[in-house]
């Protein structure tokens, strides 16, 4: 569902993707917060009466996208089957999972409350303004307000296929396309209940040997 929902969205905006994630809280089937964030630029409207004297208008980062998926889920390795399902067929190298704390309890830092409004959507640097995002997502604001108080998990991967990322590095598992076929290799892991832990599931691999080349002499 979560790759079917994602390459709609690439398909109705036909803009490269630069990365996917996914936050939720750790509550059997608690709504999932999807965020695409895009590349690319757009003139911004607010900004027309101060264009410069050529005549060229300011650009603004495109929006990224957020939206709401709510499908019943009682164990969080059913969210990771999802997760890497997409990942692995968008051709993401890696993909990130994250158990997080509550920002708002006692210890917690400046850094986890900026990481937290981010991870649902949230511009730490200007609360007051949506105009980052285009929004389908009615229980956001909720849910990120739950998650400062209970935590939080975040998945995060950067895709190659209609993404940024197709010169970034090598990897041997893709299509010439940058994706890769169904099924994933990769099996869900378990996960601990634990806050303040994260696990890294590699997809990408390199079958080739990289010589290293020999410093210069001068």
């Amino acid at each position: 569902m979560i790759l079917n929902i994602i390459q709609e969205q690439v398909t109705s905006l036909r803009r490269p993707l630069a990365a996917v994630s996914l936050a939720t809280l750790p509550r059997k089937s608690s709504p999932l917060l999807l965020l695409l964030h895009w590349h690319g630029f757009l003139l911004d409207e607010r900004k027309r009466g101060t264009q410069a004297a050529d005549g060229r208008g300011r650009r603004a980062a495109l929006p990224s996208s957020a939206l709401q998926l709510t499908p019943p889920w009682d164990d969080l390795a059913q969210v990771d089957a999802q997760m890497l399902d997409a990942a692995w067929q968008l051709g993401a190298w890696d993909l990130t999972r994250e158990q997080r704390q509550g920002c708002s309890v006692v210890g917690a830092s400046a850094q986890e409350a900026v990481e937290c409004r981010q991870a649902f959507g949230d511009n730490p640097l200007a609360p007051d303004d949506d105009s980052h995002l285009v929004a389908d997502a009615p229980d956001r604001i909720e849910l990120r307000d739950i998650a400062s108080r209970l935590g939080y998990v975040r998945w995060l991967f950067r895709p190659v296929a209609d993404g940024l990322w197709r010169q970034a590095g090598e990897d041997d598992s893709l299509s010439p396309d940058g994706g890769r076929l169904p099924p994933c290799p990769v099996q869900p892991r378990s996960t601990t209940g634990l806050t303040g832990t994260s696990y890294r599931y590699q997809l990408g691999r390199i079958d080739r040997i990289v010589l290293l080349q020999p410093p210069a002499h001068r």
